[in-house]
C-alpha cells in the first residue's frame, strides 16, 4: 500500500477548465463503480433458474456468489496498486474489458465451471472501478489546487452503490423472469459499454509514463509476491468463515501462517503492497478499516438473515422479501447524500453507530407475529447506518491515506467490507443451521447487538476522528 508509483503525476496535470468535478468527469466514474454492486445484487434471483438449467442443486450455485466476493476482496487493493503504477485510466479500461468478457462468457455458458470463470472475470474487472475512481478524484483535486474534492463527489460513489443495491434485486428479478437467467450476465454488456464510451470521451489520459522494465523489476515494483500472499491468506480465511458452523481449523491455521509470512515480507519489501508500518503507525486509517468492516458486517447480517427469516417464517417469496429491503437501500442513498454535504466525520459516524445499536436492539423483539411494516421500519434504520457510515469512513480514508497510495488504500477499504459480508453469511448460517425460525433470529440479534456495541465503543473512543474533522487531506 505504500507505493510511490508516480507521486508527481497530479502536479504535471494542468488544471481542467470549467468545473473540475463536473458531470463529464464523475459520471463515468460512478458508472464504473456500480458494476460491482450490480453483479452482487442481480445474481441472487437467478440462482434457482441457473440450478435448473445446469442440472444441479440450488445450494451448489452459491459458489457463483462466493467466487465474486472472494475475487473482489483480493482484486480491489491489487487493482488500486496497479492503478498507482500504470495509471488509473488504463486500469479502469482493462477492468471494463474483463467485465465485458465475463458477461458474454456467462451468458453463453453451458456448465458451472464456465459460469464460475465468468464470475471471477467479472469480479476482477469490476474491482478496478472504485480504487481507480478514488485515485482519479485525488489527482484531479491536486491538479486544481484543492485539499479535497467537494463532498458530493465522494458521496456520489456511495450513493451510486447504495441506489444500485436498493433496486438491483427487484430489477434483476423482473428481467430474469422475463428474459431468463442469462440476463444476470448480459446486463454487464450495456453498462460496461456505456462506461467505456464515457471514460474514453471524458476522462483525461494518464500522465503516468509506462516505462520498459524487466519482468523482475516489474514484479518488485508492484510487489507481486505480496499480492499473492495477501490473496492466499484471505482465501484461507474466507474458507474458514464459510465452513462455519463446522469450522475448518486447517484453513484458519494456513491463513495465520501465510499472514505471518506476509507481514515479515512486507516489512522488508522495497515497495510493499501492504504497508504494515503505515497501518501500525496510522491508527486512524487502521481503525477506519475495522470500523467499516464491522459496520458492513452488521448491515449484511440484516440483509441476509432477515431475508431468509422473512421467506421461511413469514412465507414471503424471494421477490417479496427483496421488495421489503428497498426502503433500506433508498434511505442508505439519502443518508449518504446528506452526510456528503458536510465535512465533519465524527458526528455522522457516531450517529451511524448509535442507529446500528438501536436497530440491533429492536430486532430482539421480532417474531413471526410482528407486523411487516415494523420489520421494514427496522431495516430502514440499518439503511441510515450504512449510508452515513459508508460516506464518513470513505472521507476519513481520503484524508488519512498517503496521496500516492490512495488507490490501494481504497481497495483495502472495500476488502474489509467483503470480509464483513462473508462473515455475516457465516453468522446467519450458524444461527439458521438446523432451522430458520424465531430462535435463530434471536441468536442473530444478540450477535448483532455485540457487533453494534463494539462499533459504538470504537467510534466514541477514537480521538483521531476529532482531529480528522480539523485536518484536511494530505
Amino acid at each position: 500500500m505504500g507505493s510511490t508509483a508516480n507521486a508527481t503525476s497530479a502536479q504535471r496535470d494542468r488544471a481542467p477548465a470549467g468545473k473540475p468535478f463536473g458531470p463529464t468527469f464523475v459520471t463515468p466514474l460512478y458508472m464504473g463503480a456500480i458494476l460491482n454492486p450490480v453483479n452482487s445484487s442481480v445474481i441472487a434471483p437467478a440462482l434457482v433458474a441457473i440450478a435448473a438449467a445446469m442440472h444441479t442443486s440450488v445450494g451448489s450455485t452459491a459458489i457463483l456468489i462466493s467466487s465474486l466476493y472472494l475475487t473482489s476482496a483480493i482484486a480491489q487493493p491489487a487493482a488500486g496498486r496497479l492503478a498507482e503504477e500504470f495509471g488509473p485510466r488504463r486500469v479502469f479500461f482493462t477492468g471494463i474489458l474483463l467485465v465485458l468478457a465475463g458477461g458474454v462468457l456467462g451468458a453463453f455458458a453451458r456448465d458451472m465451471p464456465t459460469l464460475v470463470t465468468a464470475r471471477v472475470l467479472i469480479g476482477a474487472g469490476t474491482s478496478t472501478g472504485y480504487p481507480s475512481a478514488m485515485l482519479l478524484i485525488r489527482r484531479r483535486a491536486q491538479a486544481t489546487g484543492l485539499q479535497e474534492p467537494p463532498g458530493s463527489v465522494l458521496g456520489g460513489l456511495a450513493i451510486a452503490g447504495a441506489a444500485t443495491v436498493a433496486i438491483g434485486p427487484a430489477i434483476g428479478g423482473l428481467l430474469i423472469g422475463w428474459l431468463g437467467w442469462q440476463t444476470a450476465f448480459w446486463i454487464n454488456v450495456p453498462v460496461a459499454v456505456t462506461a467505456f464510451a464515457m471514460a474514453a470521451a471524458w476522462i483525461p489520459k494518464d500522465t503516468d509514463r509506462v516505462r520498459d522494465r524487466s519482468p523482475r523489476a516489474l514484479v518488485s515494483r508492484v510487489d507481486l509476491l505480496g499480492i499473492v500472499a495477501f490473496g492466499g491468506a484471505l482465501t484461507a480465511l474466507l474458507v474458514f468463515l464459510s465452513s462455519l458452523p463446522n469450522p475448518d481449523w486447517t484453513a484458519l491455521v494456513i491463513s495465520a501462517v501465510i499472514a505471518t509470512g506476509l507481514v515479515a515480507w512486507e516489512l522488508r519489501a522495497a515497495n510493499p503492497f501492504l504497508n504494515v508500518r503505515l497501518l501500525a503507525s496510522n491508527l486512524a486509517l487502521t481503525s477506519t478499516y475495522l470500523r467499516n468492516g464491522l459496520t458492513l458486517l452488521g448491515t449484511y447480517v440484516i440483509l441476509y438473515g432477515l431475508t431468509q427469516w422473512l421467506e421461511a417464517s413469514r412465507g414471503l417469496s424471494a421477490y417479496q422479501a427483496g421488495l421489503t429491503l428497498i426502503p433500506m437501500g433508498v434511505l442508505s442513498a439519502v443518508s449518504a447524500r446528506v452526510v456528503s454535504r458536510h465535512t465533519r466525520v465524527r458526528a455522522p459516524l457516531t450517529v451511524s453507530a448509535l442507529l446500528l445499536l438501536m436497530g440491533a436492539a429492536a430486532t430482539l423483539f421480532l417474531d413471526s407475529g410482528t407486523p411487516l411494516i415494523v420489520v421494514v421500519a427496522i431495516t430502514a434504520a440499518f439503511g441510515l447506518t450504512s449510508g452515513a457510515g459508508n460516506v464518513a469512513n470513505q472521507t476519513v480514508l481520503y484524508r488519512e491515506a498517503p496521496p500516492e497510495s490512495v488507490g490501494t488504500a481504497s481497495g483495502l477499504l472495500r476488502t474489509f467490507g467483503y470480509i464483513g459480508s462473508i462473515a455475516s453469511a457465516a453468522i446467519t448460517g450458524t444461527a439458521f443451521h438446523s432451522h430458520v425460525d424465531d430462535t435463530g433470529l434471536q441468536h442473530i440479534s444478540w450477535a448483532l447487538v455485540g457487533i453494534a456495541a463494539l462499533v459504538l465503543i470504537m467510534t466514541v473512543c477514537d480521538r483521531s476522528l476529532a482531529k480528522a474533522d480539523r485536518r484536511p487531506a494530505h
